[in-house]
């Protein structure tokens, strides 16, 4: 016998428990399977619409800037308006993510896109979100290749694309779906939560943006 299984055979004996853990790890097995759900508040249940509407109107309070677009097409001119209305280069970087790649950036002659995760060196970063959080104003982005998370919190300024689809009332909602499309053992690496730009009062209570990413936040609503 092992020290470890020594050790843990005393622990079984002081807690009484049967030598069989089969048992255990079915209860474990079941509760994992059949976790309940926690209650979900009633502020972001609303229908679709609805749901839009009670996020722009968040994320604004928490400093985020949001327009709203009819259809994915429309991003690439509402990416070079941010940029010209805040005297920006026309260079940005983003992932590998289909539906940016699907965006007719190339109609922006001006442009120059660069792809893959950023070192640091890009002052405009563009993503798209898996979705979004109408209760509090919150983007969902989960990591990979396609979303690469440096440009969540790297570059100065943050573009994010989101479906107005993708907009649910609550995070249960959203985690939900999170779990629903990777499965158990397949989830992301990260889940980043996003609710306006980075921000810390932590010196003379002053609120300062910037202070660990991006200090602007630009949110694109897609069929809003």
């Amino acid at each position: 016998m092992s020290a470890r299984e020594a050790i843990l055979g005393r622990v079984r004996a002081s807690l009484h428990a049967p030598s069989n853990s089969d048992p255990r790890r079915e209860v474990v097995a079941d509760r994992l399977e059949k976790a309940p759900k926690g209650i979900i508040p009633e502020r972001g249940q609303r229908d679709a619409e609805a749901r839009v509407e009670l996020f722009s109107t968040i994320a604004k309070t928490l400093a985020a800037t949001v327009e709203t677009v009819a259809e994915r097409d429309d991003v690439p001119n509402a990416v070079a308006r941010y940029l010209r209305e805040r005297n920006l280069a026309p260079s940005f970087r983003m992932g590998d993510d289909k539906r940016l790649a699907a965006m007719p950036w190339s109609e922006q002659k001006s442009f120059e896109v660069k792809r893959g995760p950023t070192d640091g060196g890009d002052e405009v970063g563009v993503s798209h979100a898996f979705g979004g959080v109408a209760e509090t104003g919150t983007i969902v982005m989960i990591s990979g290749p396609e979303n690469p998370s440096t440009i969540n919190f790297l570059p100065e300024h943050h573009i994010i694309v989101v479906d107005a689809g993708d907009i649910d009332g609550a995070f249960e909602t959203a985690i939900g779906r999170v779990r629903a499309k990777f499965g158990k053992g397949n989830m992301p690496r990260t889940l980043n939560f996003i609710s306006g730009p980075s921000r810390s009062g932590d010196i003379e209570q002053k609120i300062i943006l910037g202070a660990h990413g991006p200090r602007a936040l630009h949110l694109i609503v897609v069929g809003g």
